[in-house]
């Protein structure tokens, strides 16, 4: 304990900084902006952010973007509570009964709630991931290579299954994603590897060009092929202060959605995204009159919401601790983080303590930022929300491309960007996630890296894999994950939950 607070000592020493809590409400703002407007969201904005954060020494980058993130968590429920349109996928669940209130008046009481409970669940999550994340990077540095092979391997056994559609397609773009992380010069052999002579491919995809292609260009390209048609509420919002009632129904739905969020955004494969809809099936169950959801009732706003606020911050501990990003925004993160030199992992928290604990600590300035800058700001949002697309996204692009030509002075990065867009746009068309994809790449690198280094360690021998205890568990267990995924029960089930 007395190390603990020792640590979150030096993390407010570094996160109390006038720059650090400067980067922190900017990227509080930001996030809870992209989180309103519906289409946008954390990923493109963060990757099309990348390259602004090499003049920003490594900390405030990280704060910076991970503000951004969790700030589009709060921004998110904006949108679903006054639009009906969830601006971030794990706000789907609020629209159910946020929006109900909202026709009925009560806006500024779901608003309100919401904002407390992520408060809530942002200070639990905090103390999860500054409790865990020591003890979890003292086990990683048992970790060998074919330990850290296995535990990848393992994760992106997740990620099949928690993505969206079916599990073929989520495994196409996840080897998709592997394949590409394999172009460019091998630096063993100095063999160049699927560049097809061209030599801007020679130093491999850059992954700002990727991120940027896929998610942020495709994204745009997706919104303005969409007709523009947003339920906005135009009753008054009301009190933004909930009730005595409203505090006393919300409370425990607040515990256990921080609880529950907490837990499953630690999984590998974006369990976070998984907190708000667990958390709204539990409030539902125990519920004395289940017929309420879904007409309005409080706590299908509190859960869910609290749900996805903790999931957020604890997905921060796979980074962390392991240097294995659970989802798309941590594997951006360690995009960041590389940019800067820093490399994700157990070795973080003894090399850069400073950023380890200040960006921890920095998570618990911005939840408070974020309470009190919200709810005074939610007119302002409402007004954004009537900006149209067709004026807001020519404006993006243009600093997206200025952006990604910064990064090497390169011309051929924005036209393989464009590429990737198009690609992007494509798999949005076909049905096809694009978070796997991403994940796949930025696993790609560090699976070849510690697959060679174990087979040079064992001498060539693929038995180091089963026989070493930690790496045959985690072999298991991904290959349980699959098998799992391709029963006919279990298939239907995730079928139906995904429709749902």
């Amino acid at each position: 304990m007395g190390d603990l607070l020792s640590h979150l000592a030096l993390g407010f020493s570094v996160a109390f900084t006038l720059q650090n809590l400067g980067l922190a409400l900017v990227g509080c703002l930001i996030g809870t902006l992209v989180g309103v407007l519906p289409g946008v969201g954390p990923i493109a904005t963060i990757t099309m952010l990348l390259p602004i954060t090499y003049g920003v020494e490594p900390t405030g980058a990280i704060i910076l973007l991970a503000g951004i993130y969790y700030g589009a968590q709060y921004g998110g429920s904006t949108t679903a509570i006054l639009v009906n349109i969830p601006g971030e996928v794990t706000a789907v669940v609020t629209t159910l009964d946020g929006h109900e209130m909202a026709k009925q008046g009560r806006a500024g009481a779901a608003l309100g709630i919401a904002a407390i409970g992520s408060f809530f669940a942002g200070c639990v999550a905090t103390l999860v991931v500054a409790a865990l994340a020591a003890p979890l990077t003292r086990v990683a540095l048992l970790f060998g290579p074919a330990e850290y092979f296995s535990l990848m391997l393992a994760g992106l056994a997740f990620a099949v299954v928690l993505a969206r559609g079916s599990v073929p397609r989520a495994l196409v773009m996840i080897l998709l994603g592997l394949l590409l992380s394999t172009v460019g010069t091998d630096l063993e052999t100095g063999a160049e590897r699927m560049t097809f002579g061209w030599s801007p491919l020679a130093d491999g995809i850059d992954f700002a060009v990727l991120a940027m292609g896929v998610f942020g260009f495709a994204e745009v390209l997706r919104n303005l092929d969409l007709t523009e048609q947003r339920d906005v509420v135009r009753r008054p919002i009301g009190r933004l202060l909930p009730s005595g009632e409203d505090l006393r129904r919300s409370a425990l739905p607040i515990v256990r959605g921080s609880l529950l969020g907490a837990i499953l955004g630690i999984l590998p494969g974006n369990g976070a995204v998984l907190g708000p809809f667990a958390s709204y099936a539990v409030e539902k169950r125990l519920a004395r009159d289940p017929r309420r959801f879904g007409r309005g009732a409080i706590e299908g706003v509190a859960g869910p919401e609290s749900a996805n606020n903790a999931g957020a911050q604890t997905s921060f501990i796979p980074l962390l601790s392991l240097g294995i990003p659970p989802n798309a925004v941590m594997a951006l993160m360690v995009g960041a983080m590389t940019i800067h030199g820093i490399v994700p992992g157990p070795l973080v928290m003894t090399r850069s303590p400073q950023l380890f604990w200040g960006v921890i600590a920095s998570m618990w300035i911005g939840n408070l930022m974020l309470l009190v800058i919200n709810l005074p700001l939610v007119g302002v949002w409402v007004r954004f929300l009537k900006v149209p697309y067709r004026l807001m996204f020519p404006a993006i692009l243009v600093f997206s491309c200025i952006g990604i030509y910064s990064v090497n002075n390169s011309a051929a990065d924005v036209l393989l960007t464009a590429a990737f867009a198009l690609a992007g746009y494509a798999f949005v068309r076909l049905d096809l996630e694009t978070a796997p994809l991403l994940l796949g790449f930025v696993l790609g690198r560090l699976m070849e890296e510690n697959l060679r280094r174990a087979l040079a360690i064992s001498r060539g021998s693929a038995a180091a894999f089963v026989q070493r205890p930690i790496s045959a568990a985690f072999l298991a267990l991904a290959l349980v994950v699959l098998v799992l995924a391709v029963l006919p029960a279990v298939r239907t089930r995730r079928k139906e939950v995904f429709v749902e």
